[in-house]
Formats: structure tokens, C-alpha cells, sequence
């Protein structure tokens, strides 16, 4: 089975990336979190150019994503990955956000299906003419999950190297059972290769996943299922049946270790910390007065204190 990580921004940068692909690894693709073009600005933050950067990412997989409605903006983004070593890229029609949607990018794109399709023509003409791939992670839809019915017969006119979908649709964000109909109809008619992205937390989801839909799923992306628990990859392949603390501590180590190295002053290691604790907390059952404080905690040799307690064995 091929596993792909899902983008989550200000998350799974390559600090992130890095440490789980040295601990756990077992991740086919990586998927980094969106870039939005800019008028003369094709990569417009140096944050951006560092996260993709080919020097912070040895070893890892990576696929870059561009988020914008504008062809000729993200040709430009294109252009400077394509020089940057990178032969695949992602669109994101996917992202469910008030202020993306509203400038009609992301799952705000797809409500404009002829805007999309000339948008399409002119970054897949790019994409043959260079050699390179042009996957797109999509929502099943804007505000009607019917939608979708069209839009697997535009993504068919182009040649998708993948179709990640995430079927639910802008108003749904990321609450509720995706609608799995619609990914059903997707293997019955897309005639791109098809990427299964949504509530896969356990490896028991993904087998119930792949028993409704009559076929194993291959490759799946996965994202909040890997921050609730990074050993999931191991157990979806057969290699692990419950977490592994020893790992679990090395990744919390390290990426503590790499942000204190690069980020100042503590409070903003420790909001990065505690963003990936709002996940992790759900592995520590009975530990949840020790994780109530290090949520509170405003230093870092606090933090140190009560993470050592947590991680205790």
C-alpha cells in the first residue's frame, strides 16, 4: 500500500517531515502545505522557499502544492518548482477556508466550472509542454455534493497524474462521515488514477473503507490520522499493532529540539509544540492533568518538566 501525508499548514513543515521520515517513514509522498503566487512573487514568502527548499528536504518525497485561480500565476509558481528540481506538483481545490473560497481559490474554484476548465487547459498545456506531472486534491464540491458529477467529467478531459478527492464538500469543512458515495461513483468513473483522502484514523477504518467500496484502497492520504497517531503508517503495512512510545518520544524530541534551533523566544516553540499536542493528547489516557498544564506552560524548562512526566514509560 502506498500512504501519502497529507498537507496540514503551519504543521507538517520540514521540521516535521524530516523527523517523521527518519523514525517512522513508510510514507510514499509528502505533501507540502500550500503555496499562494503572487504578482512577481511566484513563491512569496521565505518561509514558503525554505519549507520546499531541496536542502531542508533530503530524503523525503516531497510534493510541492500551489493554491491560486489564476493560470498564468500558477505557471509562474510552476516554472520556479520545475527549477528547483520538482516534477510534480499539486493544485489545491480542496481548501475549505472563508478567506481562500472568497477569492475563489481552493474549494472556492469549484463552483466555477467553466473558469476551471480554461484554468485546467492552460496549466495542463504547461505541464505536457515542460514533462512535468499535475496532480489535484479536490473536494467533491462547493455546496452540492452533486456537483461533483461534473466535475469528475472535467478532471477526465486532462491528464490528471492524480486525483486526490476528499469527499465532502467546502460547508462540510472536516465534520461528519465523508460522503463515500461519491468516491464510489469516482471509481466507477474517473478516468484518472484515484487517491482515497478522509477519516482514515485507524487501520480498522481503512479496512471498513475498502470493504464498502469492494476493493483495497491504494495509494490512500492520510493527515489528522498521523498527528493522532504517527505509528499508524506501521500498522496499516503490517508492521506495528499498537504505539510505539520509544518512537513516539524520539519524534517528540526531535522536532522540540529542531524548532528551539531555529524559533525564539518560547513561546513561539511552545505554540508549535502544543499545536501538535492538541492532537497527540488522545495517546496519553490518564495523563490528561499533566497535558492540561503543558498546554498552559509559558516557558520552556516548564515544558521540559511536564513533558518528561507524560512521556514517562
Amino acid at each position: 500500500m502506498k500512504i501519502y501525508f497529507a498537507p496540514l499548514e503551519g504543521i507538517t513543515t520540514y521540521i516535521f517531515r524530516n523527523a517523521y521520515n527518519e523514525i517512522y517513514g513508510n510514507i510514499d509522498k509528502f505533501f507540502a502545505p500550500f503555496i499562494s503566487p503572487a504578482e512577481n512573487s511566484p513563491i512569496p514568502m521565505s518561509r514558503e522557499k525554505k519549507d520546499i527548499d531541496p536542502e531542508n528536504n533530503i530524503g523525503v518525497n516531497l510534493v510541492p502544492q500551489i493554491l491560486t485561480c489564476r493560470s498564468g500565476l500558477f505557471i509562474e509558481a510552476a516554472k520556479e518548482l520545475n527549477k528547483m528540481g520538482y516534477r510534480e506538483i499539486n493544485l489545491n481545490l480542496g481548501c475549505p477556508s472563508g478567506t481562500v473560497c472568497a477569492r475563489g481559490a481552493g474549494a472556492g474554484f469549484l463552483q466555477e466550472t467553466t473558469a476551471l476548465q480554461r484554468f485546467l487547459d492552460d496549466i495542463y498545456s504547461y505541464s505536457e509542454s515542460e514533462g512535468i506531472k499535475i496532480s489535484i486534491k479536490t473536494r467533491i464540491g462547493f455546496s452540492n455534493p452533486e456537483e461533483f458529477y461534473d466535475l469528475v467529467d472535467i478532471f477526465n478531459s486532462f491528464p490528471v497524474s492524480e486525483l486526490i478527492v476528499h469527499p465532502r464538500i467546502r460547508s462540510d469543512f472536516y465534520k461528519g462521515e465523508p460522503r463515500k458515495e461519491y468516491f464510489a461513483y469516482a471509481l466507477e468513473h474517473s478516468k484518472c488514477p484515484l487517491v482515497y483522502n478522509g477519516n482514515i484514523f485507524t487501520d480498522k477504518d481503512c479496512g471498513e473503507l475498502s470493504d464498502s467500496f469492494g476493493r483495497s484502497l491504494d495509494p490512500v492520504m492520510l493527515g489528522r490520522g498521523l498527528l493522532f497517531d504517527p505509528s499508524l503508517t506501521e500498522k496499516l503495512k503490517g508492521l506495528a499493532t499498537e504505539t510505539d512510545l520509544c518512537k513516539f518520544k524520539k519524534l517528540h524530541d526531535t522536532i522540540y529540539h529542531e524548532y528551539q534551533k531555529i524559533l525564539s523566544p518560547d513561546i513561539n516553540i511552545l505554540y508549535k509544540m502544543k499545536e501538535l499536542w492538541s492532537y497527540w493528547q488522545i495517546l496519553f489516557d490518564g495523563k490528561e492533568r499533566d497535558i492540561k498544564k503543558l498546554l498552559k506552560a509559558k516557558k520552556c524548562s516548564e515544558y521540559d518538566d511536564i513533558a518528561k512526566r507524560i512521556l514517562m514509560p
